[in-house]
């Protein structure tokens, strides 16, 4: 009995966990109807964090409607000038809160570009995307598979400006922001995209409402450039049993390049 408990206790927890990262899919197995419906009742009383990104959500769906969305510009044809222009964009509200443009990491001739959902608070500090200890969790697992922002990979995000308090990003921004991410992607040329995250892999592949768990595992394609998504090694951190998932993507991945 004591073990049986601990079980659906674990399971409450992990079902938390999932609904902090927006994962919709709840999978019960090996558990009895009453069992599982008791997990769903301590999933739902569980009072939201003062931080959580769920929470947050539905705060920015009640004022995102006030912020106009500009046409998408005109951007530069060169990597050089991109760069500057997005350095000085105001196209929305994160330029007001911001401390850096966050723009890009890597090398320019890149076999991957690795995209991201959005800056955080270490990224904001120093311009430099995936430096916190999720970035250095990404490096770690590139390196599996020979790749590194040194020599062959291109990294950064859909927002190139830190939300608030790392809350999710409103659909005004990545519409404002992802002009940006599509000229990087035309000028870097990569031989594969890697989108970690919900936010980059729904976005990329246009599945805007399935949950990334469907999304992954296969090779998807992004105006010609093949396209793996996977899970952000932030949310690893918080759910080690995902890495090797993860680690399945990176194998994909790997697959691609080899067979270019």
């Amino acid at each position: 009995m004591t073990t049986r408990r601990s079980q659906t206790e674990e399971a409450a927890r992990l079902l938390q966990q999932r609904k902090e990262i927006n994962d919709q899919d709840f999978f019960l197995p090996h558990l009895t109807r009453e069992e599982a419906l008791r997990i769903v009742s301590t999933f739902r009383e569980q009072p939201p964090s003062s931080d959580s990104s769920s929470s947050v959500s539905r705060q920015d769906t009640a004022v995102q409607s006030e912020q106009p969305i500009l046409p998408s510009p005109e951007l530069p044809k060169s990597y050089k000038d991109l760069r500057n222009h997005a350095l000085a964009c105001t196209r929305c509200g994160l330029a007001e809160s911001r401390k850096s443009v966050v723009f890009s990491d890597g090398v320019e001739d890149a076999s991957v570009m690795v995209v991201g959902e959005a800056p955080g608070a270490n990224e904001d500090d120093t311009g430099i995307p995936f430096v916190g200890a999720a970035g250095k969790f990404l490096d770690l697992l590139l390196a599996t598979v020979d790749l590194s922002r040194e020599r062959n990979t291109y990294i950064c995000n859909v927002l190139k400006c830190r939300p608030p308090g790392n809350r999710d990003p409103r659909p005004n921004e990545i519409k404002s922001c992802s002009p940006f991410l599509t000229r990087q992607i035309q000028l870097i040329q990569p031989k594969a995209l890697l989108a970690v995250g919900s936010f980059a892999g729904r976005l990329l592949t246009g599945q805007e409402k399935t949950a990334l768990g469907r999304i992954r595992g296969e090779v998807h394609s992004y105006q010609g450039v093949p396209l793996i998504v996977t899970y952000h090694p932030a949310a690893l951190l918080r759910n080690p049993k995902w890495t090797f998932a993860l680690w399945e993507d990176l194998q994909l991945l790997r697959q691609v390049l080899n067979s270019g």
